[in-house]
């Protein structure tokens, strides 16, 4: 028994961070000999290891949250915390943590420091070089440091810790974070040295839409760091930056986001960052400046590391005559790779995400070069780019020679330092890989903000797409300390927008813009401003995080009804552009962006959405006023909404998968509604031969709808679909990320377009969240968020013999899964964490239970109760348990609004087509149907006579006895 997963603000060990307010918390793994929940905790922080200096000691207490405790302790500058926690469980027995810290940033405190530019040409880059003498034994040192745009930093000649990309990329004009960093095994008595690289970045260098934007915040390089260095004797010495340190040229003649990097390998200086540099007439001062950027503060992103590496699978010989280097999987970050060459001979390696009839291929990358030049210094080593990242599967390589070794190359994966915490594995292949593709999507993309494609020129932080994958991130990843800083972004975006969120956060502004890029207030897209953080609460049950966002999610639905009461309160947003359900097929222009669905619809359904979340959120944090306020105007929306867009007899006036789709997942219909609704909705899919034609707002909610409303065999339809459009056909294409459209490479292998089509996009990836939540069955409570209460809701079909998922939750390690029998039976097991209680949901055939069996399963814990068609389990306490149930009657793989070629392209459910209906055996005119749903027989010339509901129901009820077998 032990306790793990100890964070602060959700960081293990945060070293300079932005820690206000404190917030604590841990996971409790095993038990206290028969305890199955916290009865009472304590937290201790002190100044040294031993617990002799205790500056805080909660005392034994029975309502302190191992999800979030917020110790009333007020930190200092510069100071390392040791902090432990002990935890009684409600039977005997407790536990105490191991001692971990955390330690502050500079807080309040004045800076020495003075930012320093160099008096070089502005597009130069830079070595910045500064030594001093330390006549002492160092006992500790700290330096805090930022750069504009992009820094590296070396002490000694050794880089500075295992980050890349610093400070990452914000809102520059209104906020700027500066990192801190631990460099006392660097530095030695006597001289020193610290040497600093800077480029562009997002900063400066060119970025944005149509060929980009440069100088986006600022023009110049600059500088500010400041190094604090405790001696053995307890003094201290303080070395800063100002006009005395040094510049001169960097070997980096040109850096960019999107174009790559040029490093001349013949310019270096050696021992530039050491105190052995070599003797050079040009470096020149610097000088003290005061850049035009918003508050400095400690930093929030999360670093920005090499988290994967990998090896070419494949050299790849073109018809072009090319030299392509496949790694396998389409990733973000770069190549590392050895270099042995004469002096001055140039290398290219050039980057891109798809072959085209076998050769290299990169016009989807639109304006950006994404290419990375070397120029030989005649010596052997190892050389990455230091200023940008790219994204690519493939790599074409020229300058190498014929000798090629794949081991000379090494795919690095570069993404900020997020915790995988979860896991889905099912008997279907392409379902797997469903999966790791959108995970890699995840990775690929949650690049210090969530960015809409690794590759092109873009690159940004799109709202709508990281609210609609906000779910399905946190159940991939532990994502609170990444969406925090993205949070933040948006809420200073949004402070000089009178409530409105922009398109793009951070939002880049640069002169004359039309109004694309620096557009906002569109629905769906700053709707994240609430989605996110109500998401983020929901997974992580930290109250003080909603504490902080509430604000914000007030501030955007304000912002909606005053553009609401703008237009005669109507209670319907029907103001302004919005991107309605983009990328949907069922638009005016087969090969357009707008869909079908009327987005003034979607707006007014998200004005609604919103209102609810400001109102619940409200009431999580006791402000009962606003709780009945936002209620009420949720409620009001919804009447306009049914006013407007539903006739009296429930039937949608809009007939799109969408519109019915968000009507029933936002609740915007009376409950006597949404049975017809369903209804309609299946029988539009059915007209759509069973695929979805929706975009980004109907797209995410579609298989969680079904599921949700008794439909989960039409969601495994949806998801087990091979061709065009579904998940699985990118997939059987050989797609190892999530594609932005569809049919962003058609089926001969052809990319279907240029100008907006990346193939690492993880906005269709949030079907992973219908995976965890259905066919796995982790359902979050609202009322008990960060899995504190868990509802297993495994919805199985058999088209899958066996599907599961594991979670390392805030609250713990959670498991569920089922797997389909010998006869009718299947296994249900799952896994309650400590602290945790749960509710099993499973349907089965009445009376036809078989066992339950588990660690905690008594006859006062938990209560069973069985209906017509699903089982109920109540009141389950720590432990693992397993369930067998019939499975009889609860799957439901084949129906009559499956299409004419499924139930004809199975010998068994041909035989049973045939038998109720003789009249099409030997009738080859049926074939002309065969993309029609079976039941759209009933209303078609050749078959109305012979198709009725009498023979249609007959064929339903034995078509779900078949079994299908699984890849």
């Amino acid at each position: 028994m032990h306790i793990t997963k100890m964070r602060v603000n959700h960081i293990d060990e945060p070293l300079g961070y932005d820690l206000s307010p404190l917030r604590l918390s841990w996971v409790t793994e095993e038990t206290m000999g028969e305890s199955n929940y916290q009865k009472n905790a304590q937290v201790e922080i002190a100044l040294d290891l031993s617990f002799d200096e205790v500056v805080y000691d909660s005392g034994i207490r029975n309502d302190i949250s191992s999800l979030g405790y917020t110790p009333d302790l007020s930190l200092m500058p510069r100071t390392r915390y040791f902090w432990r926690v002990t935890v009684w469980g409600n039977k005997e027995g407790h536990i105490t943590s191991a001692v971990k810290w955390f330690e502050t940033g500079k807080l309040d405190e004045e800076w020495r420091a003075k930012w320093i530019a160099p008096s070089l040409n502005s597009d130069t880059h830079l070595l910045i070089r500064k030594e001093f003498t330390l006549s002492k034994n160092v006992e500790s040192a700290r330096i805090y440091i930022c750069g504009l745009g992009l820094y590296h930093l070396e002490v000694n000649g050794e880089k500075v810790g295992d980050e890349y990309l610093s400070p990452g990329f914000h809102s520059y004009d209104y906020w700027l974070q500066y990192q801190t960093y631990d460099i006392t095994k660097l530095l030695q008595s006597g001289n020193n040295s610290i040497g600093v690289l800077l480029g562009d970045g997002w900063y400066k260098g060119r970025f944005g839409f149509d060929g980009g934007y440069e100088q986006l915040y600022g023009d110049h390089f600059a500088l500010l760091a400041e190094l604090f260095v405790t001696h053995s004797d307890g003094t201290e010495t303080v070395i800063h930056s100002n006009q005395d340190w040094q510049c001169r040229p960097s070997p980096i003649l040109f850096s960019n986001i999107y174009d790559g990097e040029t490093y001349d390998a013949t310019k270096e200086t050696k021992g530039w960052s050491s105190v052995l540099v070599e003797a050079q007439s040009d470096w020149k001062l610097m000088k003290e400046m005061e850049p035009e950027v918003g508050e400095l503060r400690e930093r929030f992103s999360l670093p920005i590391q090499i988290k994967e590496e990998r090896t070419p699978i494949e050299i790849i010989h073109t018809p072009a005559g090319e030299t392509v280097l496949d790694f396998g999987q389409n990733m973000t970050g770069w190549v590392r790779f050895k270099v042995d060459k004469p002096h001055g001979h140039e290398l290219k390696l050039e980057y891109g995400e798809i072959l085209q009839n076998g050769c290299f291929y990169r016009e989807n990358l639109r304006t950006a070069k994404a290419e990375y030049v070397y120029i030989s210094k005649g010596d052997v080593r190892e050389v990455q780019p230091y200023f940008t990242y790219y994204g690519f599967r493939y790599v074409k390589l020229t300058g190498f020679g014929e000798m090629i070794q794949p081991e000379d190359f090494v795919g690095c994966a570069v993404y900020s330092d997020i915790e995988e915490i979860g896991s889905i594995e099912t008997s279907n292949r392409l379902v797997n890989q469903l999966f790791k593709n959108a995970k890699w999507g995840q990775k690929g993309n949650f690049l210090d903000i969530p960015t809409d494609c690794p590759q092109r020129d873009e690159r940004m932080g799109w709202t709508g797409d990281a609210q609609i994958f906000s779910s399905t991130a946190c159940f991939n990843m532990y994502s609170p300390a990444f969406f925090t800083k993205y949070l933040i972004d948006i809420e200073e975006e949004q402070k000089r927008l009178g409530g409105s969120v922009p398109f793009i956060v951070p939002m880049i502004k640069p002169e004359n813009d039309p109004g694309f890029v620096t557009g906002s207030g569109s629905s769906a897209w700053g709707d994240a401003a609430t989605i996110i953080p109500w998401t983020v609460y929901l997974h992580y049950g930290d109250k003080e995080l909603l504490k902080r966002q509430f604000p914000m999610m007030k501030a955007w639905v304000d912002f909606i009804k005053k553009e609401d009461e703008g237009t005669g309160s109507t209670r319907l947003w029907r103001k302004g552009f919005h991107f309605g359900d983009w990328l949907a097929l069922d638009g005016p222009e087969p090969d357009g962006v707008m869909g079908g669905t009327d987005p003034f619809y979607i707006a007014s359904a998200y004005y609604s959405y919103s209102a609810s979340i400001v109102s619940k959120a409200a009431a999580v944090l006791g402000e009962v006023e606003l709780e009945k306020e936002y209620e009420q105007l949720s409620n009001e929306v919804k009447e306009a909404i049914v006013n407007e867009y539903f006739t009296p007899n429930a039937r949608s006036a809009l007939q799109t998968q969408t519109a019915m789709i968000v009507a029933l997942y936002m609740d915007l219909v009376p409950t006597d509604y949404r049975e017809r609704i369903i209804h309609d909705l299946k029988h539009k899919l059915g007209q759509d031969q069973m695929h979805l034609n929706t975009g980004f707002v109907g797209t995410p909610y579609s298989c969680l709808t079904l599921s949700g409303n008794g439909a989960s065999d039409y969601a495994y339809t949806l998801l087990l679909n091979e061709d065009y459009p579904s998940w699985l056909y990118a997939v059987k294409l050989g797609a190892t990320t999530i594609w932005e459209r569809w049919n962003s490479v058609l089926s001969d292998g052809q990319i279907s377009g240029t100008g907006m089509n990346s193939l690492n996009h993880y906005a269709y990836g949030s079907i992973v969240d219908w995976m965890y939540r259905y066919m796995c069955g982790i359902n979050p409570v609202e009322t008990e968020p960060g899995f504190r209460k868990i509802v297993f809701t495994p919805k199985p079909d058999a088209r899958l013999s066996y599907a599961k998922a594991k979670l390392a939750s805030a609250s713990g390690f959670i498991e569920s899964g089922w797997e389909m029998l010998k006869g009718d039976q299947m296994k249900f097991t799952c896994t309650v964490p400590f602290d945790c209680s749960a509710t099993v949901i499973l349907p089965f055939q009445k009376g036809e239970i078989k066992r339950v069996i588990g660690k905690a399963l008594t006859k006062e814990s938990a209560s069973l109760v069985a209906f017509d068609d699903h089982v109920m389990i109540e009141g389950l306490e720590m432990g693992t348990y397993e369930m067998i149930v019939c499975a009889r009657r609860l799957i439901y793989p084949y129906h009559t609004n499956c299409k004419l070629r499924e139930l004809l392209d199975n010998d068994e459910t041909q035989q049973l087509v045939f038998s109720i209906f003789p009249e099409f055996e030997h009738n080859p005119l049926i074939h002309q149907y065969r993309e029609n749903a079976f039941s759209d027989l009933k209303e078609l010339p050749i078959t109305a006579a012979h198709v009725n509901k009498e023979r249609l129901k007959n064929l339903d009820e034995r078509l779900k006895f078949v079994r299908i077998k699984s890849e």
